[in-house]
C-alpha cells in the first residue's frame, strides 16, 4: 500500500512501518482506511505474534495530514464510519466521521492480541503522540521528540485517547502539565517520565525493539495475548477484587490449553518448551 510498508523481519515478527516521509508520516483519511485493514488482518493471523511500529524517515508520525486533498479521502468505503464521507452533506458530520475513523484505528491498534511496540524514530507529535500511547510498549531514538500540540491550535489536547492513555503511563499531574501547555519534549525526557522504556542511537532503535520482541515470542502465544489483554482491563477494574475476578478466569483458562504441562516437562529436561498454536 501505498502509506504503509509490511515485512517479516523474523518468523512471527512483523515491522509496519508508515512511509509517507514527505508529509512526516501524517495520516490521510486514505491512509487510515488503509491501515483499518491491514490491522483487521493481522489481527486474524495466528502466525503473527508481535508488531514493530515505525515511520520512515526523520518522524515516527504527525498526526491527521491536514493539507490532505480531496483524492486523499477516497478510499475510506472499506469502514462503516467511512460512508459518510460521500455521503453527509453537513461539515460537522463529516468532521465527526474523520475523528472516529482515526480514532477508532488507534483504539483497534491498542486492542490487538498481538502486542505493539512503537519504535519511535523522530516526531511523535499530535496524533502521531496519540498512536504512541496506543502501543503497548514505547522504544526511542535520541532523535525522537512528543507532544500532545492539539491545544496549540485551538483545540482540545484530549485527543484520540490521550486523554485516557497518557496519566494512566505518567500520572495525572505531569499529564496535566504536558496536556495543557503542549510542550514538545524530548526522549530523555520522555524516558525520565516512563513514557518510554529506552532512548537509543537511531541506527540501533529496530534491532532493540527487535529485542523485545524475540523476548515475547520465547512465551505462550495464549499467555502472550492474554496478558496484554487482562493487564490493560485490569488497569481498568473498579476495585482489586474485580482485577483478581478477571486475572483468575484467565488463569484457568490459559490452563486447559496444555502449556503449563509442556512447560514443566521441558523444565524437567533442560529444554525449550514447544507451545500450543493459536
Amino acid at each position: 500500500m501505498g502509506s504503509y510498508r509490511i515485512t517479516e523481519v523474523e518468523p512471527g515478527i512483523l515491522l509496519l512501518e508508515l512511509i509517507r516521509p514527505h508529509r512526516r508520516n501524517a495520516l490521510s483519511s486514505n491512509a487510515v482506511a488503509e491501515l483499518h485493514r491491514e490491522v483487521d488482518r493481522i489481527g486474524g493471523d495466528p502466525e503473527i505474534r508481535v508488531v514493530i511500529l515505525t515511520g520512515e524517515g526523520s518522524s515516527f508520525c504527525s498526526g491527521a495530514d491536514i493539507k490532505a486533498d480531496p483524492s486523499d479521502s477516497n478510499d475510506t468505503d472499506g469502514t462503516a464510519i467511512g460512508t459518510l464521507f460521500g455521503s453527509a452533506s453537513s461539515d460537522l458530520v463529516r468532521s465527526l466521521a474523520a475523528q472516529e475513523l482515526m480514532a477508532s484505528l488507534f483504539e483497534k491498534i491498542h486492542r490487538l492480541r498481538q502486542p505493539v511496540i512503537a519504535a519511535i524514530n523522530g516526531h511523535a507529535h499530535g496524533g502521531g503522540f496519540a498512536l504512541a500511547l496506543a502501543s503497548d510498549i514505547r522504544i526511542a531514538s535520541q532523535s525522537a521528540s512528543f507532544g500532545a500540540v492539539f491545544i496549540k491550535h485551538g483545540i482540545s489536547a484530549c485527543d484520540m485517547g490521550t486523554s485516557y492513555f497518557l496519566p494512566r503511563l505518567v500520572g495525572a499531574s505531569r499529564s496535566a502539565e504536558l496536556l495543557l501547555t503542549g510542550r514538545v519534549f524530548d526522549a530523555m525526557e520522555a524516558r525520565e517520565m516512563g513514557l518510554v522504556v529506552d532512548v537509543v542511537d537511531h541506527s540501533d532503535l529496530l534491532d532493540r525493539a527487535l529485542s523485545t520482541a524475540r523476548l515475547i515470542t520465547e512465551n505462550s502465544p495464549l499467555a502472550v495475548w492474554m496478558t496484554k489483554e487482562t493487564m490493560w482491563q485490569t488497569l481498568d477494574a473498579p476495585s482489586l477484587r474485580g482485577a483478581l475476578d478477571i486475572e483468575n478466569r484467565t488463569q484457568i483458562m490459559c490452563t486447559t490449553s496444555g502449556d503449563v504441562l509442556n512447560a514443566f516437562h521441558a523444565f524437567s529436561e533442560g529444554r525449550k518448551p514447544t507451545w500450543s498454536a493459536l
